[in-house]
């Protein structure tokens, strides 16, 4: 069976597609950004909870004080990136539900009353629209290097609030010399799959 995706659609976003270390120095557009995200966030995601939150770094300063608190590997691939993204759940989602979840906005406090479900609940639902923001920069015809080596206390206290927590950190933009990795094994259907 043959998938409804133009093959060259699915090599962009997934066969051909990897994790970029190095970046051209062509610019990022607030456009861009704005075309990848009207697109992924459409992504489901539990209740309509919606709770990623997008920090772009764009300053100099900004990109300084965010490299500190990278790992070292990390640090010059995100101080040469074109844009970097911080990428967050907001614990606090549930403010938001009443307008995202209109047939039942009691849903904010009948389930997310407790700040650990809450937590919990962000942070799943948000990996998955991280998941989603990266096959987005793909379809942009982008690279995205999603990292998780940083110091993340580091991180939300230099940028975010008590309200949110950081899951990664991406780097963005044209696919610079030398950008991939050899492309490591992956499980076969037999090994993932089991019918029952």
């Amino acid at each position: 069976m043959s998938l409804a995706l133009d093959p060259a659609a699915q090599d962009l976003l997934f066969r051909e597609a990897h994790t970029a270390n190095t970046f051209t120095d062509e610019p990022v557009s607030e456009e861009q950004v704005q075309a990848i995200y009207d697109l992924v966030k459409f992504g489901p995601t539990a209740f309509n909870q919606s709770p990623l939150r997008i920090v772009l770094v764009r300053s100099d300063d900004a990109r300084a004080r965010l490299v500190s608190h990278m790992a070292e590997g990390n640090q010059p691939k995100t101080s040469t990136a074109p844009l970097v993204a911080i990428l967050a759940a907001d614990n606090e989602f549930h403010e938001e539900l009443p307008a995202l979840f209109p047939v039942f906005p009691q849903a904010k406090d009948a389930f997310f009353s407790e700040r650990p479900v809450r937590e919990t609940s962000a942070t799943l639902n948000a990996a998955l629209q991280a998941a989603y923001f990266i096959i987005g920069v793909r379809a942009a015809g982008l690279a995205a290097g999603p990292m998780t080596g940083f110091d993340a206390a580091g991180i939300e206290k230099e940028f975010l609030d008590g309200d949110h927590s950081v899951l990664m950190v991406v780097n963005i933009g044209k696919p610079g010399e030398d950008a991939w990795f050899p492309r490591l094994p992956r499980l076969a259907y037999d090994e993932v799959i089991e019918t029952v």
